[in-house]
């Protein structure tokens, strides 16, 4: 057996953070246990002995697994075994992926899988934030080429103070929820969802993750130490420096004239890629005369390192933007609301290039979705889905569905719309906000907040401020420290920038953020900056989508289904639903309607859902009926049940029934109940007594009706008196 080996990192409070190496998954290249408290985690790391020859990029996996044996549970579904990733184990995966991708070198392509496994779980700690800890810890203890060691943390605001890595039941009462990840020297990725918070709140936050990493660093580092780790030697690229030389020189000029040239996407793609088959075809007939071959793959790499300098020097020389655009400025905007007229809201918000349609459906509680995870349970009111179709940026494949990209993607549009949407009674509806994107030249996921916002201000949801995004990028030259920041930046900027830095918020702040960044010392003054730069978009594109609607509309579409709420008591919630549903059934069925009951406290919530407002009152009478407590004094519309020789039983309420005497009938003597009622009439009664032992109704119907007037005497004549 290996020797095993333990890091601590003391996160203070009695709280502690293991890292174990040795003595479980031995044949990976690296492996190690991350624990804290219950909960372990198990992450390796493999790679090939070998890069692919076809490969000139990084090909990197990265799987995050919740075993349900971790917290003693059975998986769900027929089979009873874990099966393809939920989208919150796709989100971790992505969180892990992203800070550790940037960190390998540039000239590794061997491909390489990091595997992270909860296999012990505490209820309480979340696992999510050890994640990035655990792949990283692997990665350096391991022989496999790596710039870090780098680790993730949460980092929240729990009633006014910063906490790391805080518990389920703190994470409750936090205002702002961030995930960041470093190295020893930067920030490298941040996520997360605030509630409406400045600039400098969120700055702090992730200073004071910042300082937390550094000490996860450290132990990284003196694990490596220990282990004595040497890291492979590789030589997976090809290089001719010559020819890497003769392609700048010949092709820069004319690749930053294209750049210049402020086509749009299409057409720019266009005139690059022509300029570099023509310089291929200049090659190969140069080179068939001496009857040799050109590496096109070598050119193709050399081409783009020129084509991503002369733009890159384009903005950092001249401050100008393959559109033309100032740094600061932002595409024109356009928007639309109400465009799909049967759907109960819609929106197309239209930057640019890049277009969202969205559209809101309003649910009931049936339609809620359903969370399993090994950790989490319950249902989710709220969904956002994003969907990013081949033909939104030209290309000509299939849709294979959805992707990890896509669910990043609508994630972050959710945890930005998600605390605006209004709460308990004033939202009754289980609502649905999908967007498709049918044009992406770059920032679809903020075009889905801005869409996502005005749809549900045309459904007539009132949400609490309409929220914008942006998508911040940067270009950097660590040689003469130039610097600029671009705001709401092309798909080509984002791909050949440094930064990546989406915001979404209201006026009054910020409410998700994610932070991807591709090169090493990003000072927190440049982040500072970007947040600003930031804020003044985000506020521009709000007052354009406020043009189109400015607030929620005062109702919902006529076509829309509507909720109506009430309570009842606790102890009336069976007498509604009825033995094995029957009652309940029976309302829906009679009246049209979905009704759905939930227990919250001691009483009961009652939603009638159903297109028809006729409808859903015939269903409260029925609901009403069964809840209602009868009180002396209160007047009924009953229906005559049986007739017996001393009176008649009347149904007041749907399963409750009242003695109707034959002396309560009328005011006259009846000397028979057939006299005046028959099986079935409808009749008003008052209920004068119930028997407090029994409980029995006593009710009248002649108090109902006006009493005759009694002829005592009979009127005397009038006499003359003279």
């Amino acid at each position: 057996m290996n020797k095993v080996i333990q890091k601590t990192i003391d996160l203070g409070a009695g709280r502690e953070i293991t890292i174990e190496t040795g003595k479980l998954a031995k044949q990976a290249n690296g492996s190690v246990v991350v624990k804290m408290g219950r909960t372990m985690l198990l992450a390796t790391v493999v790679s090939a002995k070998e890069a692919r020859e076809d490969v000139d990029f990084m090909p990197l996996s990265v799987e995050y697994k919740e075993k349900y044996a971790s917290l003693g549970r059975f998986p769900g579904g027929f089979l009873k075994r874990e099966a393809r990733p939920s989208d919150y184990e796709i989100l971790v995966a992505r969180l892990v992926d992203r800070a550790l991708r940037p960190l390998f070198p540039d000239d590794f392509h061997a491909e390489t899988f990091v595997t992270v496994e909860l296999i012990s779980a505490d209820k309480e700690i979340m696992p999510d934030s050890l994640a990035g800890l655990a792949a990283s810890a692997a990665l350096s203890v391991s022989n496999i080429p790596f710039h870090g060691p780098i680790s993730e943390v949460r980092v929240a605001r729990v009633d006014g103070h910063y906490m790391i890595n805080p518990t389920f039941s703190e994470l409750e009462r936090a205002d702002i929820d961030i995930m960041v990840a470093a190295t020893m020297e930067n920030v490298m990725m941040v996520e997360g969802e605030m509630q409406e918070v400045s600039e400098q709140e969120m700055l702090q936050a992730i200073k004071f993750a910042h300082e937390a990493i550094k000490m996860q660093c450290l132990a990284q580092q003196e694990l490596a130490n220990e282990l004595n780790v040497v890291k492979t030697e590789y030589c997976h690229e090809v290089n001719d420096e010559d020819l890497e030389k003769r392609i700048h020189e010949d092709l820069y000029d004319q690749l930053y004239k294209i750049a210049k040239t402020e086509k749009a996407k299409h057409e720019r793609a266009d005139a690059f890629k022509k300029a570099e088959e023509d310089y291929v075809e200049k090659l190969q007939s140069e080179n068939k005369e001496e009857d040799d071959e050109i590496n096109e793959a070598l050119v193709a790499r050399y081409f783009h390192d020129v084509q991503k300098k002369a733009v890159r020097n384009l903005i950092l020389d001249e401050a100008i933007r393959l559109d033309g655009r100032k740094t600061t400025e932002i595409r024109p905007i356009w928007s639309e609301v109400d465009y799909l007229p049967a759907a109960h809201g819609s929106a197309i918000f239209t930057r640019g290039e890049t277009q969202s349609l969205t559209t809101v459906t309003l649910g009931t509680k049936l339609d809620e979705k359903v969370v399993d995870q090994v950790l989490v349970q319950g249902t989710e009111k709220f969904v956002l889905h994003y969907n990013f179709p081949p033909f939104s940026t030209g290309d000509a494949r299939p849709y294979r569905g959805v992707g990890r990209r896509e669910v990043g993607h609508g994630n972050l549009a959710f945890r930005a719309l998600k605390d605006m949407l209004p709460n308990g009674s004033e939202n009754p509806y289980a609502i649905r906000v999908v967007s498709d994107i049918l044009e992406s030249n770059g920032s679809s996921s903020m075009a889905t907040v801005c869409a996502g916002t005005l749809a549900l201000m045309d459904a007539g949801v009132k949400i609490k401020k309409p929220v914008s995004g942006i998508a911040m990028g940067l270009i950097t030259d660590t040689q003469s420290g130039k610097y600029a920041i671009l705001s709401d930046i092309l798909g080509d900027e984002d791909h050949l920038g440094d930064m990546d830095f989406k915001v979404t918020g209201t006026r009054d702040g910020i409410t998700a953020c994610q932070m991807d960044i591709k090169v090493e010392g990003l000072s927190y003054e440049i982040m500072e900056k970007a947040l600003e730069q930031a804020k003044q978009g985000r506020m521009h594109i709000l007052g354009e989508m406020l043009k189109t609607i400015s607030e929620p509309r005062e109702d919902y579409k006529p076509h829309a289904p509507r909720i109506v709420q009430i309570t009842i008591a606790k102890d009336m919630i069976g007498a509604v639903i009825g033995p094995g549903g029957k009652i309940i059934q029976d309302i829906q069925e009679k009246t049209g309607t979905t009704i759905t009951i939930t227990q919250e406290g001691d009483v009961g919530i009652v939603d009638v859902f159903a297109e028809d407002k006729e409808a859903i009152e015939a269903a409260l009478r029925r609901i009403n009926g069964i809840t209602e407590v009868p009180e002396v004094g209160k007047v009924y519309q009953g229906k005559v049940k049986s007739i017996l020789a001393f009176g008649a039983f009347v149904e007041i309420l749907p399963g409750k029934e009242g003695l109707l005497h034959i002396s309560e009938i009328e005011w006259k003597r009846l000397e028979k109940v057939e006299d005046v009622l028959k099986e079935g009439d409808e009749i008003e009664v008052k209920i004068i007594d119930i028997d407090k032992k029994s409980g029995k109704l006593k009710l009248s119907r002649k108090v109902l009706i006006p009493k005759p007037e009694r002829k005592d005497k009979q009127e005397k004549p009038k006499t003359d008196n003279k």
